[in-house]
């Protein structure tokens, strides 16, 4: 009889985690393997750019303890890089230069902060990735320092007005026309805009920067325009890129990230992948292929790659979900808004707003929406339920605050 070698996950984040609880909730008893590059637990990303940088004494959101993993008999190997897949023989190599067996393997490797490619960067350029990134910008956020932030998207304008909410004094530049450039429709941008203005971010949009100089004491930025701008901590958030060097070596197909077909696994019918480390065909846009770099997609994917694993044949088939908190406005988008050739607006109270994304067809493909609180949670959820049915709803009624959404959903 076959010795089990049974599961290994490569990348111990919010999706490997996930993954590899969900092979025991399954009822996989053979042997699971979580391998990590970082000394922390799983945990939450996300708290990073909001929690983490606000709070007195930040603490890691964990996704599972050590007693959990233990008692589930999942075996966490961290702070280890895993180096080689040897496919003819289901065998990973790792850093330490121990050698992991496989049945079935899992690559959630996640992605990686995309570099500034320029000269000058020092001690005083960082990027946010992990939780001990997290650690050294918040040392920084006090009142009197000054922070330059690159890049005007998520994860940059989260550190800003979390920067401002202690004090300090933030600046913004971003090489687009606007902020938000990605996925993110100009109406609502422009609303986040002016909440960062109203707070005392200053905000350059439409600037390339010419020149970076970290001299000790504090980093000069020259802008294209000619404008200098010093700061105390430069904060560099221009996107991520999907870790795929393992899989690229191992002779896997790669396409914007490890290509997975729906059921997550990759050119290899053993390996397969998850989160933001692949890209993958989405049904409801006609099978495009897509990577996103979300938390819900990679809390969705983990527990799916895990079953699939275990031979359920299941085909993803979730409506991708955003989201995003900045000054107690709360921004929500299901679906691709780029999908969309028009756009209805339904007003809110208190200031929210929803835009629905229809395609030529009339079909409904995406929903954004802004305002305080959760206020327009409910209704980006049932949007998001009619975008998986792919309904189309008369522009008329998604426009009307009268017409409640679930009733189009019933129809």
């Amino acid at each position: 009889m076959a010795v089990q070698r049974g599961m290994v996950i490569i990348g111990a984040g919010e999706c490997g985690g996930r993954a590899a609880l969900a092979l025991r909730d399954l009822g996989f008893d053979g042997p699971v393997t979580l391998v990590g590059d970082e000394p922390h637990l799983p945990y939450e990303r996300p708290p990073l750019s909001k929690d983490a940088m606000v709070s007195d004494a930040p603490e890691i959101k964990a996704i599972a303890s050590d007693e959990m993993l233990a008692g589930r008999s999942i075996r966490h190997i961290h702070s280890v890089q895993a180096v080689a897949i040897d496919r003819a023989a289901h065998v990973v190599r790792l850093s330490d230069g121990s050698a992991l067996p496989y049945d079935k393997l899992l690559l959630a490797t996640g992605s990686t902060p995309r570099k500034l490619p320029m000269p000058g960067l020092g001690a005083r350029c960082v990027y946010l990735r992990t939780f001990n990134d997290a650690l050294a910008i918040r040392a920084h956020l006090s009142a009197g320092n000054r922070i330059a932030i690159v890049g005007g998207g998520f994860i940059g304008l989260e550190l800003a007005a979390a920067a401002r909410k202690l004090g300090a004094a933030v600046t913004v530049i971003e090489a687009q026309p606007r902020i938000l450039m990605r996925g993110v429709p100009a109406e609502i941008a422009q609303v986040i805009h002016a909440a960062h203005e109203a707070e005392g971010v200053k905000i350059l949009c439409g600037e390339g920067i010419a020149a970076v100089a970290d001299e000790d004491a504090e980093v000069r930025i020259t802008l294209a325009g000619g404008q200098d701008i010093v700061a105390d901590l430069v904060v560099i958030g221009i996107g991520a890129v999907p870790v795929t060097g393992l899989a690229a070596e191992a002779g896997l197909a790669i396409d914007n990230g490890i290509a997975v077909d729906d059921e997550l696994r990759t050119s290899d019918p053993d390996i397969f992948a998850a989160g933001d480390c692949c890209s993958f065909p989405l049904a409801v846009y006609g099978g495009r292929r897509v990577r996103l770099e979300a938390w819900r997609n990679a809390q969705e994917q983990g527990p799916l790659a895990a079953k699939n694993m275990l031979g359920a044949g299941e085909s993803h088939a979730a409506v991708p979900w955003f989201w995003s908190d900045q000054y107690g406005l709360t921004l929500q988008i299901s679906g691709l808004s780029d999908e969309g050739r028009s756009i209805v607006r339904r007003d809110l109270d208190d200031g929210a707003f929803i835009l629905f994304h229809l395609a030529d067809d009339g079909r409904l493909v995406a929903a954004s929406g802004i305002g305080p609180g959760n206020a327009v949670a409910r209704d980006v959820r049932l949007a998001e339920m009619l975008v998986a049915k792919r309904a189309k709803p008369a522009p008329e009624a998604l426009g009307s605050q009268m017409v409640k959404l679930k009733s189009l959903l019933a129809a």
